[in-house]
């Protein structure tokens, strides 16, 4: 089967765009570093984390501003309308990002979720984790670059100096969760309508709180969800429409399974890797299936 890789950061130094509606239908050229790809014959794109579009630095930011707009709408318009198999189609991606809505979606599929708290009053901070043991977490990338280096924020627990100074909670909408006593983790890939399942042991206090700490204090092993957590992924996965997602459980010691969140474009290089799942492979034939053009 014929492979293209494309960099959205190409357009327009590298890329360019030459689509006509005809029929209802567009059809043309996409050319990208230096390939043409006729875009009647696409028939299945892997979409995942595209860099921003590049522009030429003689621009103002009025006009980059304009020009990032525009060919948003036009570029990503045409491809985001052509009849293909996507993993996943971009504005799914960008619904299933929001965290309070995956929360109501897992729990409308039958799947666990733990109380939360969507606030920017410290009241409310207050209010909640009087009520139990409480966590705070960051609703998008736990990851920022300041002061010349990449900063990360993982789960943080709440104790009473931190209840005591919550000054600048004003400034933002934060996440509050009713911390879930556990026996281990697990993320499972979805790849159309299978599931791989990797259980997540740690070995060590910082890993037990957020095993993102410290991926050598580690254990894996491949497990299968239950029965009934298993159609709940499915269902959560047709009501937003992705294709592919890496849901993220923490199995409390009774053997609950409680939704934490679903990365519709998560990370599973190094899952496949430890518990010798196919995931690749599955993806390749989803794509190979496409949708004819």
């Amino acid at each position: 089967m014929p492979v293209a890789r494309v960099d959205t950061a190409w357009f327009p130094q590298r890329a360019s765009i030459d689509a006509e509606l005809r029929d209802g239908r567009w059809v043309g050229m996409f050319a990208a570093g230096g390939r043409p790809i006729a875009l009647e014959g696409l028939r299945s794109i892997w979409y995942r984390s595209p860099g921003a579009f590049g522009f030429p630095a003689e621009l103002s930011a009025t006009e980059r501003n304009w020009a990032m707009s525009e060919t948003k709408l036009g570029l990503g318009g045409v491809l985001a309308s052509l009849p293909m198999k996507w993993i996943n189609h971009p504005s799914r991606n960008a619904d299933a990002a929001y965290k309070p809505v995956q929360l109501v979606t897992a729990a409308r599929c039958g799947l666990t979720v733990t109380d939360t708290l969507v606030t920017n009053l410290p009241d409310a901070v207050r209010r909640f984790a009087e009520t139990g043991e409480t966590v705070t977490k960051a609703f998008g990338a736990a990851a920022i670059i300041e002061d010349g280096g990449r900063k990360t924020t993982f789960t943080h627990r709440l104790d009473a100096a931190d209840l005591a100074d919550l000054r600048g909670i004003e400034v933002s909408a934060h996440q509050f969760q009713r911390w879930i006593a556990k026996a281990y983790e697990a993320r499972v890939i979805v790849v159309g309508d299978r599931l791989f399942t990797a259980g997540i042991h740690t070995q060590s206090a910082a890993t037990y709180l957020d095993w993102r700490n410290d991926y050598t204090a580690l254990q894996y092993e491949r497990i299968e969800p239950p029965a009934s957590v298993a159609a709940g992924i499915l269902e959560y996965c047709v009501e937003l429409g992705l294709t592919y997602g890496a849901f993220d459980f923490v199995i409390r010691p009774d053997g609950n399974w409680v939704f934490l969140e679903c990365n519709a474009g998560g990370q599973y290089g190094w899952i496949e890797d430890a518990i010798e799942a196919p995931i690749t492979e599955a993806l390749a034939d989803l794509l190979d299936k496409g949708v004819a053009a």
